[in-house]
Formats: C-alpha cells, sequence, structure tokens
C-alpha cells in the first residue's frame, strides 16, 4: 500500500497487520518478557509461583512493560500464559522447573464450565498497559490455539512424541473433537477479555502443529483456527489476527489460504526467500530470526538480521524470532538488535 486512508491505523504494527509495507519494519520478540532479564525474575520470586504472577494484574502489567522500557519494540504482548485456558476448565496446572504440569485427560471427564472470571485479572492487566504504553507502541494479546492447548491437557505436560494425543484423536475422533470445541469456545471468550480491555492485535500459538499429519493438520489445526477467526472477525472485526503454526513446513500455504488469519508468524526453519514468494504474496508474515542467533549476538546476528529484512521488507513484515527468546540471552543482545531495529 502507499499512504494511509482516512481511517487506517497508525501505529507500525497495525499498519503492517492491516498490508502496509513499511522502510523500517515493526519488531517485537516472542518472550520478550521472560526469565532473560533480571528485572523479571526478581518480580517472579516475588510473585511465589508463575500462576500467581500471571493473574497478579499489577506483576503481569510491569513484566509487560520491562521489555519496552529497556529496548523499545513497536508492540508489547500482554505476560499470560496459555494453559491459563485448561485451568478455568477446572484441570489443575502447575510450573515446575522442567515446564507446566497438568493432570493428564483421556477426553472430557474431569472437566468443568469454563470459568471466565478465573481469567478477568488478565483483561485487568491489559488495561494497565494500554494506560502506560506510550502512543506508537500496539499491544497483542494471545491464546494458545486448541490443538496445542489440546497437546499439554492430554499429555499432561510438554511431550517429544505426543502418543497419547495423537492416539486419542485417531482412535476416537468424535470425544477428541468435543474437546477441541471446548477448548476453542474458552479460547474465544479468553481473547474476548483481552479485547476489550485493550488488546489491539491477537496471536494464536499453534506451537505443536507440525508433528501432526496432512490430514491431521487440516482437521486440527486449520478447521478450528478458521472459526475462531471467524468468531473474532464477527464480534471484532477490527482487530487483527495473527497465527503462529509452528513447523507447519509445506502445510504453511495451506494454513494461510485456508484460515483467514491477517499475518503469519514464520517458525526458524521457513526459509525466507520461500515465504516472499510463497506467503508475503498474500498477507503479511513475521518472524523469522533463529533465537540461538539473538543468543550468540555479534556479527552473526547482524548479518543474519540484515539478510532477513533484506528479503522480507519488500512486504508487509514484523521482525520476530522463528520462536521465543531464550532464557540465557544476554539483554545486552537484545539491545544491540533493538539499535539495528528502531533506526
Amino acid at each position: 500500500m502507499s499512504g494511509k486512508d482516512a481511517g487506517q491505523p497508525t501505529k507500525r504494527l497495525l499498519r503492517v497487520l492491516s498490508g502496509e509495507t513499511l522502510k523500517r519494519p515493526p519488531w517485537w520478540l516472542m518472550r520478550q518478557a521472560g526469565r532473560y532479564l533480571p528485572e523479571y525474575r526478581a518480580l517472579r520470586e516475588r510473585a511465589g509461583d508463575f500462576v500467581t504472577l500471571c493473574l497478579t494484574p499489577r506483576f503481569a502489567a510491569e513484566v509487560t512493560l520491562q521489555p519496552i522500557r529497556r529496548f523499545g519494540m513497536d508492540a508489547a504482548i500482554l505476560f499470560s500464559d496459555i494453559l491459563l485456558v485448561p485451568k478455568a476448565l477446572g484441570q489443575r496446572l502447575s510450573f515446575e522447573n522442567d515446564g507446566p504440569k497438568l493432570e493428564p485427560l483421556s477426553g472430557l471427564e474431569g472437566l468443568r464450565s469454563f470459568d471466565l472470571a478465573m481469567l478477568e485479572p488478565v483483561g485487568d492487566a491489559a488495561s494497565r498497559v494500554c494506560a502506560a504504553l506510550s502512543g506508537d507502541t500496539a499491544l497483542i494479546g494471545f491464546a494458545g490455539a486448541p490443538w496445542t492447548v489440546a497437546t499439554y491437557m492430554i499429555e499432561g505436560g510438554t511431550s517429544r512424541d505426543f502418543y497419547r494425543v495423537r492416539t486419542l484423536a485417531y482412535r476416537d475422533p468424535l470425544a477428541f473433537n468435543a474437546l477441541i470445541e471446548a477448548i476453542e469456545e474458552a479460547t474465544l471468550a479468553f481473547l474476548a477479555v483481552q479485547i476489550e480491555a485493550g488488546v489491539e492485535a491477537v496471536q494464536l500459538f499453534d506451537s505443536w502443529a507440525g508433528v501432526l499429519s496432512t490430514e491431521g493438520f487440516e482437521r486440527w489445526v486449520i478447521a478450528p483456527t478458521k472459526r475462531l477467526v471467524v468468531n473474532l472477525k464477527h464480534r471484532f472485526p477490527k482487530v487483527p489476527v495473527i497465527g503462529f503454526p509452528r513447523g507447519a513446513g509445506l502445510n504453511y500455504e495451506r494454513y494461510v489460504a485456508a484460515t483467514g488469519v491477517d499475518a503469519v508468524g514464520l517458525d526458524t526453519a521457513v526459509p525466507p526467500a520461500y515465504a516472499r514468494t510463497s506467503l508475503q504474496i498474500r498477507l503479511a508474515v513475521q518472524g523469522n530470526l533463529d533465537p540461538v542467533l539473538l543468543r550468540v549476538g555479534g556479527e552473526p546476528m547482524r548479518q543474519a538480521v540484515t539478510e532477513l529484512t533484506q528479503i522480507l521488507s519488500t512486504g508487509p513484515y514484523i521482525f520476530n524470532l522463528g520462536h521465543g527468546v531464550l532464557p540465557d540471552t544476554p539483554p545486552e543482545h537484545v539491545a544491540e538488535l533493538a539499535q539495528l531495529l528502531n533506526g
């Protein structure tokens, strides 16, 4: 697009999500608020546990704002967690040193009606962040896509082979579909809380989309994502949706064509030249610097950033990582990245 029509968004991130190409692409980082920052670690210790940190509005708002103060990203992403949805559905949730732990499910047994009130503090945190952000910094909300949330609920945490969840999906697709629909309904309500509190764009994290066959991808990734996008657009037509089907491989094109998302996040394995010719012709793309390069910093990072932006900045493009910031990333390297991207 050339120029801005009356009524178009003015924030850089939202301009790109509407299809505009900017000379300097906006940027933010997945997991930009987190363990690599000493101020986050101090607040995490003060909160006592991770769920309390997420559900205490003043804490969650402060964590959201910490990287913006340090590095000046074009967007803040609301500090929360995709597994708050299973918790609000009645599944016990804790976080240990090796990651999240849930009591594994075999279906809908043991779940209760979705407790939206449990997640209202997330909306409160969003309101606090909106009041604190400068005029050109957008606020992104998020949720896990139904397939990825279901993997945690069935496996009881992260998994190497996703045997339990794939077995249930293939052996009893009706029961699994009922679980997907319950997650989908709860996810829509969770995102609505965030949007009504001031979030300006949302991202659907489908972190484990890549473990499915093509048929499974169509049924458990594309179909529920499409329904969520349709419902979000019906209720909030001005709020763009970013999809992140990590590991989708050749299914990226089908995902982009079928789901209706406004932008697609690219994982580290997606070749930028492929993204430019096969995906960016349809919509904005976001990504996909290897998080390890951010951890390494210096010339390897600078060279990769230059190459990535040269390839993708000819179309609507948001700079990001191909996955989240690694916990042992030096903050100084993020500051160096900010110097490169802020111009």
